[in-house]
């Protein structure tokens, strides 16, 4: 079993949902050598999340964002924490109810997501800032 850990840097992006998928394999080149394992990926803010979903229709995302934005609206009365903006405190809820983390299983050398599956940054804040997400590899390395 061998171990390895990284970090991830995901240059700014606007408020919503983006696929990150090549942005990650892009920076793991070492995915190419586990026959088997696992990649957990950890993104280091309270304003972001990481989640799983469809990786083809980029309405999808939209969708993500317009949904999230009514589910979670700005300016509610009863917020107290609105110190950096009316998008503060909803981003931090946004990031709570879709999480922190992932974990994806590696086979032969590649991330082993489902046909229509990519891997979604979303952006909560209007101006978030370039993201952090710590990458951690574990599993079998091929050995030839």
């Amino acid at each position: 079993m061998m171990w390895q850990q990284t970090i991830i840097h995901i240059p700014p992006k606007a408020r919503g949902f983006h696929l990150i998928t090549s942005e990650v394999v892009s920076q793991l080149p070492q995915i190419s050598y586990y026959d088997t394992g696992v990649l957990e990926l950890f993104i280091q803010h309270t304003s972001a999340s990481l989640t799983i979903n469809e990786n083809a229709d980029p309405t999808v995302r939209a969708d993500f964002e317009r949904h999230f934005s009514h589910l979670v609206p700005e300016d509610m009365p009863y917020y107290t924490h609105t110190y950096e903006g009316s998008d503060d405190m909803p981003a931090h809820l946004k990031a709570s109810l879709l999480g922190h983390s992932l974990t994806i299983p590696i086979g032969s050398g590649k991330l082993m997501l489902g046909t229509w599956q990519g891997i979604y940054l979303g952006e909560h804040r209007n101006h978030g800032g370039q993201r952090s997400i710590v990458a951690t590899l574990n599993g079998n390395i091929n050995q030839e």
